[in-house]
């Protein structure tokens, strides 16, 4: 688990005297880390009763071509660039943002698997 409260320490680096403990709703889960292989999924349940879809796995993403506005639906291949960490690319984790390599070409990332349940992408030309 994950502790998403506030800081312990003040900017200064003096620790900081709380008046409370953790709280339930303060903490996190780990990311998804979405890898490029055969699809698995995970449901998530959440606050309020309400639940996610974790992409933990996939090898289809729906790729969009902007020129003429079809989607088409293509494999995964590989992670080619990951802006968000460059080991991503070794380990072929894919994040928004990550440009993909699909049967129909590069493509950028535009969901957030680990929240979506989806890999979409567009067409990079």
């Amino acid at each position: 688990m994950k502790w998403q409260g506030r800081s312990k320490r003040k900017y200064t680096s003096a620790k900081l005297k709380f008046a409370r403990g953790k709280r339930k709703f303060e903490i996190g889960r780990e990311s998804a880390e979405t890898v490029a292989n055969k699809t698995k999924r995970k449901i998530v349940s959440t606050r309020g009763g309400n639940s996610k879809v974790r992409l933990l796995q996939c090898d289809v993403a729906n790729v969009t071509n902007t020129s003429d506005g079809t989607t088409k639906t293509a494999s995964i291949e590989s992670v080619d660039q990951n802006s968000a960490n460059d080991h991503y690319v070794r380990r072929n984790i894919i994040t928004k943002g990550a440009i993909i390599k699909t049967e129909l070409g590069n493509a950028r990332v535009t969901s957030r698997p680990g929240q979506d349940g989806v890999v979409n992408a567009v067409l990079i030309e």
